[in-house]
């Protein structure tokens, strides 16, 4: 069930002699696909979610931002509005448009801009117009094909035709209160979905590397099987001259004089290859119980990632959190993934997470010497590596990615100690063991 959030006019009206009381726009960006946020005058941040039909104004008391956009909506919007001067702030037309006045002085003019949001459900529209009314970049263009309002660069944009009906009221008693539950109640009902269909998605998973763990072998069968091969293998040597050839099974008496039955799995028009087939099998059983321990290492790391994976969504107080988890796949990548790693985007910044110790390794061993590492103090932990690209990381992305490094190896919620240190201090001793003198520490809390 969707929480249908579009907005009503009435409350658009009270927001909007609420937006009044601003004077500046200090910063205005987009935070995700549809979501624009604006922090006016100092410190008040409103965003406004432009989704089609489920439009919605609100205040969070944190957000974070899924990626850095760069498309010339998002360049327009910043040179345009940043630190820039609120003249007006107004309903259009008495319908559900909020339009902005803003000015911004520069070495050579001063430059009036507009950024009008539509409200208009199928319509929902972010649009940044001049004082021509022209519009100068839209957060989506609309063409004469979808609607007789066209929106593109540099066409005069018509009004909004004015609604049929008369819009009921709908008092707010409070405005601040009313911004922050619209955040709550669509993120609680988006996030419950989203933690539903994840969790669903990884428990398929976790079934599957379950089964092929109860699949396994014993070490104990392999090993008699081995032996037992290999007695049949010289039993049938001995006996070559007794058998006859296309046998599926063979009767011997064995050194016992116990007659026994050897089945084999196909014919042998050749009797002297029958030995070496016993022998193969013997060998491939031996093999198998050698490197067992390996199969079932491989498989338990995968199996306890995976419910660390699920407890760490169960946890999620927030979607960003969920978002993060699940990065979108890049297109026309034809770089096969290292499974043994798992990859996260914190705001556009790759964070590589080795889920055992084959992927701990892989990491150290690719890692350039500016990326970051992050181990958990003092105990063991998964490695994680934020790919720099030789830039400086936000200290918030580093603790973003050390809170990734807790869930993925604690299930116990508490506060844990997390060391980071440019890739370069740290030195490799024995496998996924290392050790690094210089470093910084951060306290991760997940009560």
């Amino acid at each position: 069930m969707s929480y249908n959030t579009d907005m009503k006019l009435s409350h658009l009206k009270q927001i909007v002699t609420y937006l009044q009381k601003f004077k500046k726009i200090s910063a205005i960006y987009r935070v995700t696909d549809t979501t624009i946020k604006i922090a006016f005058d100092k410190n008040d941040e409103i965003y406004f979610n432009m989704q089609r039909s489920n439009s919605t104004i609100f205040k969070a008391p944190y957000f974070n931002r899924s990626k850095i956009y760069n498309a010339p909506f998002d360049v327009m919007l910043a040179k345009r509005f940043n630190r820039s001067n609120i003249l007006s702030t107004e309903i259009i037309n008495n319908d559900k448009v909020i339009k902005i006045k803003t000015s911004l002085a520069s070495a050579y003019k001063e430059e009036t801009t507009y950024l009008q949001l539509e409200f208009t459900g199928k319509y929902t529209n972010a649009i940044i117009l001049d004082d021509q009314n022209r519009v100068i970049e839209a957060l989506r263009h609309i063409d004469l094909f979808s609607s007789f309002r066209e929106v593109k660069v540099g066409q005069k944009l018509l009004p909004v035709p004015k609604a049929p009906f008369e819009a009921k009221e709908y008092k707010i008693d409070d405005i601040e209160k009313f911004l922050y539950d619209r955040y709550k109640k669509e993120q609680q009902t988006k996030l419950d979905s989203l933690k539903k269909q994840k969790t669903a998605f990884l428990t398929k998973k976790l079934k599957k590397l379950q089964k092929l763990y109860n699949k396994l072998d014993d070490v104990n069968s392999l090993q008699k099987e081995a032996k037992k091969f290999e007695y049949y293998g010289n039993l049938v040597l001995s006996n070559l001259h007794n058998l006859k050839p296309y046998q599926k099974v063979i009767k011997l008496n064995d050194y016992n004089n116990e007659e026994i039955s050897i089945k084999l799995d196909k014919e042998f028009g050749n009797v002297s290859k029958i030995p070496q087939y016993l022998f193969t099998k013997s060998k491939k059983a031996k093999q198998r119980a050698k490197h067992l321990h390996i199969e079932k290492e491989s498989l338990s790391s995968k199996i306890q990632h995976i419910k660390l994976f699920i407890n760490t969504i169960q946890e999620a107080k927030d979607i960003s959190k969920i978002a993060l988890l699940f990065p979108k796949k890049e297109k026309n990548k034809k770089t096969k993934q290292d499974d043994s790693i798992e990859v996260f985007l914190i705001e556009g910044y790759k964070v590589m997470l080795g889920k055992n110790e084959k992927g701990n390794i892989s990491l150290l061993q690719s890692a350039k010497a500016k990326d970051i590492w992050i181990h958990m103090k003092e105990r063991p932990s998964c490695h994680v590596i934020i790919k720099t690209d030789k830039q400086n990381i936000p200290l918030h992305i580093i603790k973003s990615a050390a809170r990734v490094c807790v869930d993925f190896t604690m299930f116990e919620k508490g506060r844990y100690l997390v060391d980071y240190t440019p890739r370069r201090e740290v030195n490799i001793q024995n496998g996924a063991n290392v050790l690094y003198n210089k470093y910084k520490t951060l306290e991760i809390d997940t009560r």
